[in-house]
């Protein structure tokens, strides 16, 4: 079924300007059009359409797939009173036992997260088979680094370097994969800033190849 996604502002990405009240419309797994909401919903009066608030963007990589995912454990949600929520890394990391299949499970959560702040891809080489299993069973890309990241490895992939640099390439032209996050930030002002002030965290939806991969609850 066509799609709609229309935000309260459409930013496409690569110094396109921003669209107030924009929308992809999405057949498939790929995008069928780009632009303000109004013309693709005239255009496609039979659509389907998601509405959602605040920014509508390209879908995010993140530089730090091997620290996130390879040396770090997402812990199950029933390890939560022993290990806590958050990723474990360094010495603690090390006191587990972390067989093969534990890390394929904490990849797979980790994923889970990522595509929560966004991420529709991850950049450095990750070489344990069970998490390059999960991150293909995602549906995530993996990117070549081409140099370390600076920072600290974090979920959020605006935290460490300016907002445009997260971006996959921008939305459209017609027939490119359907690939986009929505954040949940004031439309007012800069969006860039906006972003990088409110971080991924504010995800609302991931859409990635067409699949609405995350939703906010």
């Amino acid at each position: 079924m066509l799609t709609i996604h229309a935000a309260d502002l459409l930013l496409p990405g690569a110094g396109l300007a921003p669209v107030p009240d924009g929308a992809v419309a999405v057949d498939g797994r790929g995008i069928a059009a780009v632009g303000p909401y109004e013309d693709l919903a005239a255009e496609r009066p039979g659509a389907r359409v998601r509405r959602w608030p605040g920014i509508l963007t390209p879908g995010l990589c993140n530089p730090y797939g091997p620290e996130l995912l390879e040396r770090a454990y997402h812990p199950d949600p029933r390890e939560a009173g022993e290990l806590g929520t958050e990723p474990i890394t360094g010495d603690a990391l090390a006191a587990l036992d972390m067989t093969e299949a534990r890390w394929g499970a904490s990849a797979r959560r980790g994923v889970q997260r990522m595509m929560a702040h966004g991420t529709v891809a991850v950049a450095g080489d990750l070489w344990r088979p069970a998490v390059v299993d999960a991150v293909q069973r995602a549906g995530l890309s993996m990117q070549e680094r081409f140099e370390e990241p600076e920072g600290t490895p974090s979920l959020d992939p605006f935290a460490s370097r300016p907002v445009d640099d997260a971006f996959l390439p921008p939305l459209g032209p017609e027939g490119r994969d359907a690939t986009f996050a929505i954040f949940d930030v004031p439309t007012t002002g800069d969006p860039c800033e906006a972003l990088a002030e409110h971080g991924a965290g504010t995800c609302v939806a991931t859409v990635l190849g067409g699949r609405l991969v995350y939703r906010a609850r």
